[in-house]
């Protein structure tokens, strides 16, 4: 898990997944006020295990002939990705 480029300070799983939310925003360290922005390395990362995923299944191993099962299990692939983001993807201080 990412931590603060300043003072080492932990930065918590949903402080990381809110930024997701909100198109990428900065965080803020919680205990010296260090503000983090998200590296073009980690908006990759969030993509790699995100969004890539979920297209690769929809348009070349899709097993179902129905549409909305298809689309439903590309939602479970999204959504699983996205909850092991914050784990990997890096931010960077901004002095």
């Amino acid at each position: 898990m990412q931590k603060c480029d300043k003072c080492n300070t932990q930065f918590s799983w949903s402080e990381i997944f809110k930024s997701y939310i909100w198109i990428y925003t900065p965080i803020e360290c919680r205990n010296c006020g260090t503000v983090h922005k998200i590296t073009l390395l980690g908006r990759l990362t969030f993509v790699s295990y995100t969004i890539v995923p979920a297209l690769v299944f929809f348009h070349f191993i899709s097993p179902f002939e129905n549409f909305a099962l298809n689309f439903g299990i590309q939602l479970i692939i999204l959504l699983v990705g996205s909850l092991f983001t914050p784990y990997v993807v890096r931010y960077k201080g901004i002095l």
